[in-house]
């Protein structure tokens, strides 16, 4: 009879387990290489099959957003009206996630909020029902990786749908790039608003830096941090290979520029958005008939707008002005909400003005249309945007035209492309403290009209830079070698 010692019986289950783990580590990735493949292949011969049913030249824009009534998407509509105007025969499909919205309330709120004429000619909208895996609600951790690989099942959706021959995204999701690429055959090309991820961000981690995508217990933990930075730096050089892929790189700003050049390693064209500055020269003022003096904020509700510094800018204000200065100054917070995150993001602003005893000097008014935008617009004194590293500000460029004293953050697109503090040429102010703001408001108030004429008539003359005209060249300039390379 044989006999076993601990040692051996020890010996024996190790090489076990080394055998095993061997042998998983080879045949795993043979298993995912398998069934990446028959994946591959699927999509491949459902999408062939697919273009061979028609002989139309399609040309795909990917906005699950399409609906939001945000500067993201008065780009997509003026990129669709650019394709339109030049390519008359393409056939423009918009994906969107939008299910609660025929398309005809799609397209009718967008000539609303733009003021822009969009024909329904030749146009379709393809929804997609699983836009839920690209809303950060469903990654509490590892948001950005979350979303990117939600972005992928999303594209799927969008691609078994209706494969183009020209693919644009146009929100963000550089991840479905490839998939467009090799799946379809598309030629395809992006818009970046902001990138996913920027060597900012990489700083913040690194530095230990509380910010809105750096939570303080991650900064003030050493081994998460190291963990944080670790995923960081993956996710990075994951996003810099799918934007590889694009055959037309536009970012909208200097800022974004410089970010998506060193983390793609790509020459990108900058297309400032499209503000539709004419209209807005224009506009008459309203704001020596009005009793209060309106400080206007625009922009979407989300965390990173920091609009929780706008009311602590208020809070400061109180300090520094007289009681009778104070009854007059109303906040008017102006934005678009998208879902239950953002309806809760305004709850929680309303509740902070509460805290801070300012709700009476602040008020809320959510997805506004065209009509009462400029309403409030022609009636406010003075602008408002507090978002660190904004990549563009097209808010901003909107509230210099009309005529307000515009106060953006000393950062990102508004420092590099808009804002300009010189003696003699100021256009604007830049602050980054509460303290900072509040200053600069008391000061506008304190101006002659003398004084604040001269500010806004620079703030509207250099605006003119940021024309849906000046759009529309670049759109073009930058899009036509893939547009016309896909229309014969």
């Amino acid at each position: 009879m044989i006999s076993y010692d601990a040692a051996s019986l020890y010996d024996f289950v190790y090489g076990c387990m080394v055998l095993g783990l061997g042998f998983a580590v080879m045949v795993l990735p043979v298993l995912l290489a398998l069934f990446t493949f028959v994946t591959y292949a699927i999509l491949k011969f459902g999408v062939v099959r697919r273009k061979k049913r028609h002989d139309k030249y399609i040309v795909g824009f990917f906005h699950p957003y399409c609906n939001a009534g945000g500067g993201g998407e008065r780009v997509l509509w003026r990129a669709v009206r650019c394709v339109q105007t030049r390519y008359p025969d393409a056939h423009i499909v918009v994906y969107t996630g939008d299910t609660d919205a025929a398309p005809d309330q799609i397209l009718n709120k967008a000539r609303q909020r733009f003021d822009m004429e969009i024909s329904n000619d030749k146009l379709e909208f393809v929804y997609l029902h699983k836009r839920r895996y690209v809303e950060a609600s469903m990654y509490p951790y590892f948001t950005m990786l979350g979303q990117s690989l939600g972005s992928i099942i999303l594209g799927i959706e969008a691609l078994s749908n209706c494969p183009p021959d020209v693919y644009f995204d146009t929100m963000g999701y550089a991840f479905t790039l490839p998939l467009f690429k090799y799946i379809c055959g598309s030629a395809v090309g992006c818009y970046v608003h902001y990138p996913t991820i920027s060597t900012d961000m990489l700083d913040a981690v690194q530095s230990r830096r509380a910010a809105y995508n750096n939570r303080k217990r991650v900064s003030r933990n050493p081994i998460a941090t190291f963990v944080k930075l670790r995923y960081y730096r993956i996710f990075a050089w994951l996003y810099g290979k799918a934007g590889r892929r694009s055959d037309c790189v536009m970012v909208n700003s200097s800022w974004t520029e410089d970010h998506i050049g060193s983390l793609w390693e790509v020459t990108a064209h900058k297309v400032f958005p499209p503000c539709e500055v004419s209209h807005l020269n224009q506009l008459g003022s309203l704001r020596e008939e009005s009793k209060e003096v309106k400080i206007i904020s625009l922009g979407q509700f989300r965390p990173e707008k920091d609009h929780s510094l706008q009311i602590k800018a208020m809070y400061e204000l109180r300090q520094i002005i007289t009681d009778e200065e104070w009854q007059k100054v109303k906040l008017v917070i102006i934005g678009g909400v998208r879902g239950e995150e953002d309806e809760n993001l305004v709850k929680d602003l309303k509740n902070f003005c509460k805290y801070l005893s300012v709700e009476d000097n602040v008020e809320f008014k959510v997805n506004l249309d065209y009509g009462s935008l400029l309403t409030e617009l022609s009636e406010g004194l003075i602008g408002i945007h507090t978002m660190w590293n904004e990549h563009f500000g097209i808010g901003i460029v909107e509230m210099m035209a009309a005529g307000l004293l515009t106060i953006a953050h000393r950062s990102g697109g508004p420092l590099r492309d808009i804002i300009i503090e010189e003696s003699g040429a100021r256009n604007g102010f830049l602050a980054v403290s509460a303290q900072e703001y509040a200053a600069h408001i008391a000061f506008i108030l304190g101006m002659t009209e003398q004084g604040r004429e001269g500010v806004r008539e620079r703030a509207r003359s250099s605006v003119n830079l940021f024309s849906s005209q000046k759009f529309d060249t670049s759109w073009t300039r930058a899009t036509d070698p893939i547009l016309k390379s896909k229309s014969s």
